[in-house]
């Protein structure tokens, strides 16, 4: 059966139709977590929040724990319980970034509605791996790791350029063309009806698809941190990075941690340019200048013109 929290129902990850650059950067994310995140931009409806809850049930056999958009400092970061402070007692509080470490996913929705201010604590912790707390004169600090997962409508609003730069991939929800839609509310209604079934073979073979993606995403996370990365593949990457005027150098180098850990995902032995190519545009796409001042966070054509000569005489 599909496994479910409580009484949500969540499509199986192994029968999401579409969106399949926001599976790949989940994937990529999960396999190494150094990436530092994934942001997900597309309009209402596009399947964002169906594929990180799908996902994290698949990869953690839970919900991701869900940061709400009213959520304060407290909440987030933790403390201690007041009343116990009152006995004299320090007695500590987890908040949600401690969660989301037991949890293995935090995941913002809106987070471009979020206070900037907590947005950063977040992506600090993400970054560094450290959970520092000083509240009512105390101080704890403790190491945590967690995959971040933030969602956002441009339409309502965007992020600043400095906490855009510290989500290490963005991918952009596509439209659907009618085959894929025709496929996806076949897809829904039949996981409707089978849902109600005691036993289900569609089902079963869902979740036997899912285990098959779980095995393959942590025998790469397994394997990633040794895989080499040839030095032709590092040049060709600052290349790129040179090419589309990236801001900063965290583009080139959470691209060259993408293609490593796609490489190992696909079972390859070394980073070929084939999947840096296929990774750049998670990787730069909200990292060039336009994007930087509040542009069009597209990766167009013409995007990939301007490197494609690089991938073909390299």
């Amino acid at each position: 059966m599909s496994r479910t929290t409580g009484a949500i129902r969540i499509l199986p990850y192994s029968r999401v139709v579409g969106q399949n650059d926001l599976k790949l950067a989940l994937e990529l994310n999960y396999v190494a977590p150094r990436i530092g995140g994934v942001l997900m931009a597309g309009a209402r409806g596009t399947a964002k929040s169906t594929i990180v809850r799908a996902f994290a049930l698949m990869v953690h056999a839970e919900l991701p724990v869900t940061l709400p958009i009213n959520a304060t400092d407290d909440r987030v970061v933790g403390g201690w319980e007041l009343e116990a402070l009152m006995r004299g007692e320090a007695r500590p509080q987890p908040g949600l970034l401690e969660e989301a470490a037991g949890k293995g996913l935090l995941y913002i929705d809106e987070v471009n509605l979020l206070d900037d201010h907590l947005v950063n604590v977040i992506l600090d912790v993400v970054s560094t791996g450290v959970l520092s707390v000083q509240r009512e004169g105390l101080a704890d600090a403790k190491h945590v790791s967690f995959g971040l997962v933030g969602t956002m409508n441009p339409e309502e609003g965007w992020l600043r350029p400095q906490l855009l730069d510290r989500f290490g991939l963005m991918v952009a929800a596509q439209q659907q063309d009618t085959e894929t839609r025709h496929r996806t509310i076949k897809t829904v209604l039949a996981f409707e009806e089978e849902y109600q079934k005691e036993e289900s073979p569609w089902l079963q073979e869902a979740e036997q698809d899912n285990t098959a993606t779980r095995d393959l995403l942590e025998s790469a996370r397994s394997r990633v941190a040794t895989m080499k990365v040839p030095d032709e593949m590092v040049q060709l990457c600052a290349q790129v990075a040179q090419r589309v005027e990236a801001v900063g150098q965290r583009g080139e180098i959470v691209a060259t941690l993408a293609a490593r850990a796609l490489a190992a995902l696909e079972g390859a032995d070394t980073v070929e340019p084939g999947h840096l190519l296929r990774v750049l545009p998670m990787a730069f796409r909200h990292r060039r200048p336009e994007t930087a001042h509040g542009g069009t966070f597209d990766w167009t054509t013409d995007d990939e013109a301007r490197v494609r000569d690089l991938f073909e005489t390299g």
